[in-house]
């Protein structure tokens, strides 16, 4: 769907100074279905890369590609991407409504249309209590949410978002996960940011992880974990009273496992010892 290849960036804040590379040959696909994950410290380069893909800012080198199930046009790819930045600018005098009903006239959704929109998403993403309230007395919470279904309103087939789960409380850091999971299985195309490993973790089938400019990975979530996962398999089991946990390597399994039905011990849970992906991410940094 998109492609990334060898993207560059250079930055020089005075014409005395060195140039800062802020990108140094990134390349990778999107595919059309994938919910991707964007991972990287702050300063990593992560916001640079999406403001590149929203032609905010041009790289230095290097070259963006969209397919074109997105649109043969500028014009057309554009109206099939929805963008949600870090710090989102919603106009403080509107009411959410108004702020909505802007966004949705801007994509040229149809006014029936577009009034049945607010009402569903404003609800699922429970603002609907606020939105005849002005922006400004909204909490950064309620920006967020109000920020998200501005993105998502016109039916985007690509969804970019930068840091879309900062802010939230833990509900609503639920609920947006929840969404994006619902929206990647009903087609859309999703590629956000965090440097939270845990949420990607969760709700993603890829991650991109970029350090200092460079990309250190690209791929799937599954085979990165199974690669650096050890031999070693774990099992809880009860013993009289307690739950008890034992670890042995996978040489071992067969036997143990033959000893523990001929005792008929209650076993509760039996799997591989994997590592999760932050601690995948910290010994690739490193």
């Amino acid at each position: 769907m998109i492609e990334f290849v060898n993207i560059s960036k250079k930055f020089q804040n005075h014409f005395w100074e060195k140039n800062i590379l802020a990108l140094d040959n990134v390349s990778f696909q999107i595919h059309e279905g994938d919910l991707v994950g964007f991972l990287g410290a702050n300063g990593a380069g992560k916001t640079t890369l999406i403001k590149i893909l929203m032609d905010f800012s041009r790289q230095t080198s290097g070259e963006l590609k969209f397919d074109s199930i997105l649109g043969e046009s500028v014009l057309e790819i554009k109206s099939n991407i929805g963008y949600l930045p870090e710090r989102a600018y919603l106009y403080q005098h509107l009411t959410g409504r108004e702020f909505l009903e802007y966004t949705g006239s801007i994509n040229s959704i149809p006014k029936n249309d577009l009034k049945s929109l607010i009402k569903k998403w404003s609800e699922k993403i429970m603002i609907d209590y606020a939105l005849d309230r002005q922006i400004k007395g909204y909490s950064k919470g309620m920006q967020q949410r109000l920020g998200f279904i501005s993105a998502l309103i016109h039916s985007p087939k690509f969804l970019v978002l930068d840091e879309p789960l900062s802010g939230l409380d833990p509900v609503g850091r639920r609920d947006f996960k929840n969404i994006l999971k619902e929206l990647n299985e009903n087609g859309t195309t999703i590629f956000f940011s965090s440097h939270i490993v845990s949420d990607v973790e969760e709700i993603c089938n890829k991650v991109i992880f970029i350090e200092k400019g460079k990309l250190l990975y690209d791929g799937d979530i599954d085979s990165l974990i199974l690669k650096h996962s050890s031999d070693q398999y774990r099992v809880r089991y009860v013993k009289g009273e307690s739950i008890e946990t034992i670890r042995f390597e996978e040489k071992e399994k067969n036997q143990i496992l033959n000893n523990f039905l001929q005792e008929n011990v209650n076993i509760l849970e039996l799997e591989k010892d994997k590592p999760t992906l932050e601690e995948i991410i910290y010994k690739i940094k490193k």
